[in-house]
């Protein structure tokens, strides 16, 4: 007789009753008497209890090695006495899946490179790990309703490009029949593209390639970016609002679905923040840097890693928000195609969003006019055939519009309190790790 496979999180509904449990051998206590089998599936961990009786069943869990995959059935058992859910299992059959070699290459004392080398085994291994890919799903879930609400449109871009995007710097070049091509490293252009193309509202969650040499716990050299184009947009104030509303949605359905998990697992409270989010300008920021003993010259124009963390906690202090904008960037740090205000040209109608010290987001208003955007692309010393696909976007009545570039991992990363990206990443892709 098969018996249907049961979670270990729903045993409790089936004591008294034979059951199929399937997973992997967490440990083992072979004693004198009695033998111990811990099986850990997705939803949790069960003791499977066998009294040695020198029957086939005794050879069985003799011969099983951590890690196993195993299928295990036998009747459920109320038992006080078991600190794992007060339930146990006696077994009827064991059947060995695939054996574990021994010994394991990792353990709990393992470093982080050593784990990533093998980290299909680290993420069965850990718990808080599994959680933070049921975060990451539900997360996106949230950004994706909020989107949808708004009638966004969600697209997919190329990430194979003929020319350098945006200043050609940090791209990686391959062969590409003969010649060269590039994989993307944001798929800005082609969202402004699809404003351009009668779109009103746009959305992609998706890979980004960056090929910067930065050997820091926020860098990664493949990343997924969520990312969001406006059109028809009032300023840069519309990207936002749309932004932070976008957030506060996707935090409060992980808070709901998750919140008492994380806590447990990672010992780290979500809080759902209140909108709208504190908004200051570069100059303001600069301002509470300065007094607070900061060089401007070790500042200039663009915030350090530890200027961020500073202003943050300065916000927080003063608000009690963990969140802040960060808008108006100087013209010199920030691309061509940021809008500048008529006012004040020397600055741009851009922003960061910071969470926790943390530049979670770049967004910007874009400048929709043809003349404009040659103008400074020139002031940048940039050529403008490499860029004419994109100008051509430009050149037969595009509306005003602005988006933003998220980093999935960063968002999770800050808000699980994960010590680097690589965490927060299945399969991390770093300047030295290419596998597996």
């Amino acid at each position: 007789m098969i018996h249907s496979r049961v979670h270990v999180s729903d045993l409790r509904e089936h004591v008294g009753r034979t059951v199929s449990v399937c997973g992997w051998v967490n440990t083992l206590r072979l004693q004198r008497k009695m033998q111990f089998v811990i099986v850990r599936d997705s939803t949790g961990m069960v003791q499977v209890t066998h009294k040695r009786d020198d029957g086939p069943l005794e050879a069985q869990l003799e011969a099983l090695t951590p890690e196993s995959a195993v299928r295990i059935t036998g009747r459920v058992v109320d038992a006080a006495q078991v600190k794992l859910g007060g339930l146990e299992i006696v077994p009827e059959t064991v059947e060995v899946l695939n054996l574990a070699a021994t010994p394991l290459p990792i353990d709990e004392h393992t470093g982080l490179e050593q784990r990533l080398d093998w980290r299909f085994l680290d993420v069965r291994r850990r718990p808080a790990t599994q959680l933070m890919f049921a975060v990451q799903t539900t997360l996106e879930q949230g950004m994706r309703e909020y989107a949808y609400e708004q009638g966004a449109t969600e697209m997919h871009t190329p990430k194979l490009m003929g020319t350098a995007s945006e200043s050609g710097a940090e791209v990686f070049k391959l062969g590409y029949f003969g010649r060269s091509a590039y994989l993307a490293q944001s798929p800005q252009f082609y969202k402004q593209m699809a404003i351009a193309a009668g779109i009103d509202k746009v959305f992609e969650i998706g890979p980004v390639f960056r090929a910067e040499p930065s050997f820091t716990s926020r860098h990664a050299t493949e990343f997924t970016g969520v990312d969001v184009e406006l059109a028809w947009i009032d300023g840069v104030e519309d990207v936002m609002a749309f932004e932070e509303r976008m957030l506060a949605h996707a935090i409060a359905k992980v808070a709901d679905a998750h919140g008492d998990a994380i806590a447990e697992h990672l010992g780290v409270e979500v809080t759902v923040p209140t909108t709208p989010f504190p908004r200051i300008t570069m100059a303001e920021a600069h301002e509470i840097l300065r007094k607070g003993g900061w060089d401007p010259e070790k500042v200039k124009e663009d915030l350090d890693p530890e200027g961020e963390r500073s202003i943050s906690a300065h916000i927080k202090e003063a608000t009690g928000h963990e969140f802040v904008f960060i808008t108006h960037y100087p013209v010199g740090i920030r691309p061509f195609y940021h809008m500048r205000p008529a006012d004040d040209p020397s600055v741009t109608l851009s922003f960061d969003l910071l969470w926790k010290g943390l530049e979670v987001t770049t967004g910007a208003q874009r400048e929709h006019r043809y003349d404009v955007l040659l103008e400074q692309a020139a002031e940048k010393g940039m050529s403008p055939e490499p860029l004419q696909d994109y100008l051509n976007a430009f050149r037969y009545g595009c509306p005003p519009h602005g988006g933003l570039g998220m980093g999935l991992g960063r968002v999770l990363m800050v808000m699980l309190g994960l010590d680097s990206i690589r965490e927060a990443t299945f399969l991390f892709r770093g300047p030295n790790r290419l596998t597996p």
